[in-house]
């Protein structure tokens, strides 16, 4: 029997009884408080759903993933958009995600608004996030910080109502911060933050929450023991230590770039468990990935995707612009794909090689390694307010 099981059936009586949700995403807490009965009961049954993983789920997703744009303004080593997407860069159309929010927006509970690129280079980006928020919808989004360090954008997030922005820091001085965020200026970013954190004070708001996110590599481990102070000097929310996920045309265990090694030395952070005698990774017998039956994907063009690992668009599912989600989340092409899936991961490209079919590799629950706490806000239950905390994952 699934350990979480009877905790999540507790958790569920808990929100009918009350209709307050709590969902943790990204190890950032979300509570919602009044939610609508019709919106628990299908947030219930998805969560059901994913223990059996029908072809055709119980019920609506409760997460998207929305990709804003595929534009971005720097050139990080590993990633795709630096290497080539494949696919017409371009912004997604304020109309586009209305159509979204319009279709799902009564069953979702959160929306991670980025995927490939700089989500806040799309110019409708604080419109698309009001429009989510009028509809109670969590929404938290990631971005390298370089464009709120310059003209009112620190202001216009804090006016979106934005729950939580992660911003990737890895470095605490330039040399470091620029060898994997390539064209970064550490100062610029660092200058961004604090005009987000003074923009929420000015504007007498509680959110966004900032979470600095630092990605552990080979050349910025020797950093972590002052990423606690560093993180206190900028006055963010939250610090968040994870393990790095290589991309490469469908290969997750890529170590090496031009003859620069990224991934760690130190095993704690390394991004899989290695086998102790061969130092290769492990593979799972089970795939816990539960992302095609609560989590779909829409690039910046309005094609729906399994999962955010599909950066090139290979595994279209079909087009938010041309069908409605339900045909689609519905659909043939979606029950094939969880058919398959259930059957044998492996024998699916996207799948096979993908971080969760190893030891260590889960998005969140293996991959974040630390997580401190400077805010109460930030810090989910059973956890002591008003200290820094550290939370591992075992």
């Amino acid at each position: 029997m699934n350990r979480d099981l009877p905790r999540k059936g507790l958790n569920a009586l808990v929100s009918l009884a009350t209709r307050r949700v709590n969902i943790e995403c990204d190890r950032m807490p979300f509570v919602f408080e009044q939610v609508p009965m019709r919106k628990i009961l299908n947030w219930i049954l998805v969560e059901a759903s994913i223990l059996v993983k029908p072809e055709k789920p119980w019920g609506w997703p409760t997460h998207v993933q929305i990709e804003p744009t595929t534009h971005c303004n720097l050139e990080c080593v590993l990633c795709p958009v630096t290497e080539g997407l494949g696919r017409p860069p371009r912004h997604m159309g304020l109309r586009t995600f209305q159509k979204i929010i319009d279709e799902l927006g009564q069953h979702l509970f959160i929306i991670l608004l980025w995927d490939w690129g700089e989500p806040f280079l799309n110019p409708s980006i604080y419109d698309m996030i009001s429009y989510a928020k009028k509809r109670k919808i969590g929404v938290i989004s990631s971005t390298n910080g370089h464009v709120f360090a310059t003209g009112d954008h620190a202001e216009r997030l804090v006016d979106s109502g934005i729950d939580y922005i992660i911003v990737a820091v890895d470095g605490v001085t330039q040399a470091t911060y620029e060898q994997y965020r390539q064209r970064g200026d550490l100062a610029t970013v660092k200058a961004g933050i604090n005009r987000i954190v003074q923009a929420r004070r000015a504007l007498h708001s509680s959110t966004p929450l900032v979470n600095l996110r630092f990605i552990v590599m080979k050349h910025n481990e020797h950093e972590i023991p002052q990423l606690q102070e560093f993180s206190r000097s900028l006055g963010v929310d939250a610090l968040t230590l994870r393990t790095l996920c290589t991309y490469d045309d469908g290969e997750y265990c890529v170590t090496e770039v031009d003859g620069s090694a990224f991934v760690p030395e130190n095993p704690s952070y390394q991004p899989f468990t290695l086998d102790p005698l061969s130092q290769s990774r492990i593979r799972r017998k089970v795939n816990p990935c539960k992302v095609l039956w609560n989590n779909p994907a829409i690039h910046s063009d309005g094609k729906v995707f399994p999962c955010t690992f599909d950066p090139h668009g290979r595994v279209p599912l079909s087009d938010i612009e041309e069908s409605s989600f339900a045909d689609i989340w519905w659909g043939p092409s979606y029950r094939a794909l969880r058919r398959k899936f259930r059957e044998n991961h492996r024998h699916l490209a996207l799948c096979r090689d993908c971080t969760y079919s190893f030891e260590g590799g889960s998005m969140g629950e293996e991959r974040d390694r630390e997580a401190y706490f400077f805010r109460s806000e930030c810090q989910a239950g059973g956890v002591e307010t008003g200290t820094m905390q550290l939370r591992p994952r075992a």
